[in-house]
């Protein structure tokens, strides 16, 4: 499938999508070969500023489009596509939002033709991790063509059925938070032991890139490397010890089971 030079069009400009934009720019594509419909005039002007085509609403323009990139608010969807559907049944359909399910989005865009994927934030500075489905309807071309637009945006991993993306969602979806969440408690650590919220935020950002890229790099597992940083009686010991005692491995188990049930929540609402 060539794509060089055809109509991507995207409904909706924020965060997701500026990302993705970004990728394709910097894969070389034509900044007036990508159409970006939103009703926010500063965003419009942000992206018209780089040469793309931009509009306030959904047009014949749409007829164009080999692919239309769904980054709007899942509660606005219906809305979005009662008023694009009539001219986006040609194209390939590629939904950033959460929660949505492709039954739902068939239904209300009146093609199959759909893929489903579940990005996360660290997307916007090329280090994204992005869950990826599609409905059995669309080709291998296809497929690589969606491959190719989330490479710049960092890594994909494709899953065989939809209702995976709801754990996708548990673990690298909402994950950076959990991250942030243990950055945070890294730095008030730091701050009750007499070093600098800056101090500790140096040294947690160094530690969790580090250890990660460490993780990502050795034939290791994780819970070999944790052993081996580990000594009976040591400080690891004791601060590990701590952890389990207070059930904080359990917690977190529970608190990415919490956030899959709450996905599949979310696609029973918004397909309603």
């Amino acid at each position: 499938m060539n794509t060089t030079n055809s109509l991507i069009a995207f409904v909706g400009g924020g965060n997701m999508a500026t990302a993705i934009i970004g990728g394709l720019l910097r894969q070389g594509r034509a900044p007036a070969s990508i159409l970006v419909i939103d009703p926010s005039e500063a965003q419009r002007e942000r992206l018209a500023a780089q040469g793309l085509q931009t509009a306030a609403a959904p047009s014949q323009a749409l007829q164009q489009a080999q692919v239309v990139v769904w980054a709007v608010k899942p509660q606005q969807f219906k809305e979005a596509a009662a008023q694009c559907s009539g001219w986006t049944t040609q194209a390939l359909h590629y939904s950033v939002m959460a929660g949505l399910r492709t039954d739902d989005m068939a239904r209300l865009l009146g093609t199959p033709r759909i893929v489903r994927a579940m990005p996360n934030t660290p997307a916007l500075v090329g280090q994204g991790m992005t869950g990826l489905f599609a409905r059995a309807e669309v080709d291998a071309d296809e497929k690589a063509l969606v491959q190719a637009m989330v490479e710049p945006t960092g890594q994909a991993l494709w899953v065989q059925a939809e209702s995976q993306l709801d754990t996708v969602t548990a673990l690298s979806g909402s994950g950076p938070a959990y991250v942030f969440y243990f950055i945070e408690a890294m730095m008030q650590a730091a701050q009750d032991m007499g070093l600098s919220a800056e101090q500790g935020r140096t040294l947690a950002l160094a530690t969790f890139g580090g250890a990660t890229a460490l993780a990502s790099q050795s034939a290791d597992s994780p819970a070999t490397l944790r052993e081996k940083v580990t000594s009976k009686g040591g400080t690891t010991y004791a601060a590990l010890t701590s952890m389990e005692t207070a059930g904080v491995k359990a917690a977190f188990v529970a608190a990415m089971r919490a956030a899959e049930q709450r996905a599949g929540e979310l696609g029973d609402e918004f397909g309603r």
